[in-house]
């Protein structure tokens, strides 16, 4: 098999993309190079569809070889096993943008692979393997409409950069992942250091250029090799039969949309799904239509009805204008016993949040082909089926669970006070208990009450919001906070979150060919108007973040140290650390740069233990007095502690005017006295006198005193 292989440049480093060299009986395969990350990407589709389907099969798996970074598998086994949170966001990646593009009528299953191969540490194999899709996808014969590229665009001190390193990426002010046709932005996923709108919009047009040129390397691979495209099968429905039944039921149809409520709505229109079904589904009539037939003929209509009266009258499903909020109630601290709590309602969406501080020891520890690295800011989506009135069996978070998850926990770790301002880890839980529009924003919503409610110390307030779109030729309605039917029906969910500066992130979906530079920029602004609205509604509740933690949460205080005196503070095999734990009930971890982090369940226990680790690690100073503890008497004196850590001698000389014979005469071990610093030699011995302490104090130097 022939090989071929192009290459451009794009940012400031070649990509390349190749075929016919590895997985030659893939329907399409390439190997996707940039800088020294390789990876491979296969697409395959079946050869028959099957049975009773009518819906695209596909499948995206993407997976990271921990060989590529010269690394073996973490834990006991060394293989690797299920797909970490990275992997699992890396596919929503890929898939988001490439499933819009197969024809309506396509239902063989399709399974696309992506393997990374080799990595450099400096460019993320996540847009290789979006780029790879669009291309093995391309070249295949599988009806796939149109090539799509995909880039990250950051921003350092003003200036757009496309595909920054990791390096980069750490100084950037926003992580924007923007995948497109060569028309139009179908994809965008975004978190940002609150970015105005219209920059945002700057960056995706920004990224939106140089996925053309990926666009256009990936033509000429096509040109190169490309198969020719399977031949889809126009759809079946009975077009006469669809026209029929939106003339006789499209006014029954128009009412029983606006039914107040998400499961009466849903009644209404499944009685009148009975009766179409009643009316043509008849028994021992000739060429009659199946009930699976009419529900799909009924779907169809229904679809036609709601984004008409949108588009010609402004109409929702639930009777509100484009721009109208569904009702809002916000709750604060409604569990007793947790760190911080909220119940967040928007319409018939709603999320129970929960917010829990930790210590150090509770970060998360993440491993993957970059260096390990901690984690102290998770939040944690979960999707429950009784919150749909569904029932299914549980079994572990889906991929749209850590999606949804994953967006959530982006809006707000803009927001979170650094470490050390506020050195607790902090875990956020949402538990949709309702569901009826974007409870990812809700959960965003959620989460900013109860970070305040438990005393996280965040920089502003962040509100989230869906907005999607309905668009017939030349008509565009842009909807704000959409039902669940809105979505289903319309053309677009853009979930954008963030405080009143601007844009924390951005998540956007296109069902169709993709939106032009001007309906985003329409949809962003009319998202803002929306947030802010939400952002007055929770500062009714609670407007700033509350003094105090909660009395359950463990108690944290961080002093700084000299990194020197750590092996003092650590002490001979542990000993001295142990000691302050066992003494105060305390937990000390100590970082190489001399941090000190010191937790405890009771305030007192930490301040104890600070005092404690501020004494060891004080310098002692000639001229002051302190009150000691004898440690141990010897014959030519007594070494005496000054401060815990420091220690000193008292000569016999130095213990009283008089002549002393025996230490002992004049101190016992155990006994605390007052000494003076007189003198520390070249080698930090330190030099004690009892009598010149007593003598500043005037007190009679008498034995044991």
């Amino acid at each position: 098999m022939a090989q071929f292989k192009v290459e451009k440049l794009i940012g400031n480093r070649a990509l390349s993309i190749e075929t016919g060299r590895v997985a030659r009986q893939a329907d399409g395969a390439v190997l996707v190079q940039y800088g020294e990350t390789i990876v491979l990407v296969t697409a395959v589709s079946a050869s028959e569809e099957k049975g009773n389907v009518d819906f695209l099969p596909l499948t995206v798996d993407y997976r990271e070889k921990t060989y590529a970074a010269g690394k073996f598998p973490g834990g006991f086994f060394k293989r690797e096993g299920r797909p970490s949170q990275k992997e699992i966001l890396t596919m929503r990646l890929i898939d988001r943008p490439i499933r819009p593009l197969f024809p309506d009528t396509y239902f063989r299953e399709v399974q696309v692979m992506s393997i990374v191969l080799s990595a450099d540490k400096e460019n993320d194999p996540d847009i290789l393997a979006m780029v790879g899709a669009s291309a093995a996808l391309s070249i295949s014969s599988i009806p796939f409409s149109k090539p799509t590229g995909s880039v990250r665009v950051g921003q350092i001190e003003g200036k757009f950069i496309i595909n920054p390193t990791h390096a980069e990426l750490a100084q950037s002010s926003m992580d924007i992942v923007v995948s497109g046709t060569e028309d139009a932005v179908m994809m965008v996923e975004a978190s940002a250091k609150e970015i105005p709108e219209e920059q945002m919009v700057d960056a995706i047009m920004f990224g939106h250029a140089a996925i053309k040129e990926i666009i256009t390397l990936q033509h000429e691979l096509i040109e190169k090799c490309g198969k020719e495209k399977q031949i889809v099968a126009p759809s079946m429905m009975n077009k006469e039969l669809m026209e029929e039944v939106k003339q006789k039921y499209y006014t029954a149809i128009v009412e029983k949309n606006l039914t107040p409520g998400k499961g009466y709505r849903k009644e209404a229109l499944d009685e009148i799904l009975a009766a179409i079904i009643n009316e043509y589904c008849v028994e021992g009539v000739e060429n009659a239509p199946t009930p699976k037939e009419i529900k799909a003929i009924f779907e169809t209509v229904e679809t036609i009805v709601v984004r008409e009266q949108i588009v010609s009258k402004g109409l929702r499903p639930d009777s509100r204008g484009l721009k109208d909020i569904r009702p809002i109630t916000c709750e604060v601290g409604i569990l007793p016993r947790v760190h911080g709590s909220a119940l967040f309602t928007r319409g018939e969406t709603q999320a129970i949040v929960v917010v829990t501080l930790g210590t150090t020891s509770d970060e998360q520890k993440v491993d993957g082909l970059e260096d390990e690295y901690s984690k102290k800011f998770m939040l944690d989506y979960n999707f429950p089926p009784f919150c749909v009135g569904e029932t299914k069996p549980l079994r572990g978070p889906g991929r749209r669970e850590i999606g949804h998850g994953a967006l959530a926990e982006r809006a707000l770790a803009e927001v979170l006070p650094p470490p050390n301002k506020f050195p607790y880890t902090t875990r956020v839980v949402s538990d949709i208990t309702e569901s009826n529009g974007s409870s990812s924003m809700a959960s965003v919503c959620g989460g900013t009450l109860a970070l305040m409610d438990a005393g996280v110390p965040i920089k502003a307030p962040v509100a989230g919001i869906a907005m999607g779109l309905v668009k017939e030729e030349n008509s565009v309605c842009i909807l704000s906070d959409i039902l669940g039917t809105e979505d289903h029906l319309g053309d677009m969910d853009f979930k954008v979150a963030g405080t009143a500066q601007g844009v924390t992130a951005l998540q956007m979906d296109i069902k169709i060919a993709g939106i032009t530079e001007k309906i985003m920029r329409d949809a962003l602004a009319q998202a803002r108007e929306g947030r802010l609205h939400i952002l007055q509604e929770l500062e009714k509740v609670i407007e700033k973040p509350r003094e105090k933690i909660s009395v359950y949460a463990p108690k944290i205080v961080q002093i700084k140290i000299n990194p020197e005196k750590i092996g003092m503070i650590i002490g001979p095999g542990g000993k001295n650390i142990k000691k302050i734990q066992e003494e105060t009930g305390a937990k000390i971890e100590i970082e190489d740069d001399g941090t000190v982090i010191i937790s405890a369940t009771l305030g007192e226990s930490a301040e104890k233990a600070k005092t404690w680790i501020e004494n060891m690690t004080k310098e002692v100073e000639v001229g002051k007095t302190y009150k000691g503890k004898v440690l141990s008497i010897k014959e030519y004196g007594a070494f005496v502690e000054i401060i815990p850590g420091h220690d000193g001698l008292v000569h016999i000389s130095e213990l009283s005017y008089e002549y002393v014979e025996k230490a002992g005469d004049v101190v016992e071990v155990g006994q605390e006295i007052m000494i003076k610093v007189i003198g520390i030699d070249d080698q930090k011995r330190v030099k004690l006198s009892r009598k010149a302490a007593l003598k500043e104090s005037e007190q009679p130097l008498t034995p044991k005193n």
